[in-house]
């Protein structure tokens, strides 16, 4: 997952990650989000739940390359959980 891919991400799809000790993580896409700015930009929200592990997210742009912007990935994350404790919230009612 170096440079992304050619073709955008779907929903469901997966990616696998090196970690600097060399493990491979698996991460799914749960999240396609579009910047509402003039110079709109996509985004992917993916997660890895490891069994017995941590969940944990990463963000990329639509082909899959991770963000460089740490502040920026960081915005889209925390605006995809706050969309996402909404919705759950709303399915409760």
């Amino acid at each position: 997952m170096d440079s992304g891919s050619e073709k955008p991400l779907d929903l469901k799809d997966t990616l696998f990650v090196k970690t600097p000790g060399g493990e491979e993580v698996s991460f799914t896409v749960v999240a396609l989000l579009e910047d509402e700015e003039e110079n709109a930009r996509g985004y992917a929200v993916l997660l890895s739940e490891p069994e017995g592990g941590e969940e944990s997210f990463i963000v990329t742009d639509p082909f899959g390359k991770l963000l460089e912007d740490d502040e920026l990935a960081q915005q889209v994350l925390d605006d995809y959980l706050l969309f996402a404790d909404e919705s759950s919230e709303d399915g409760e009612a």
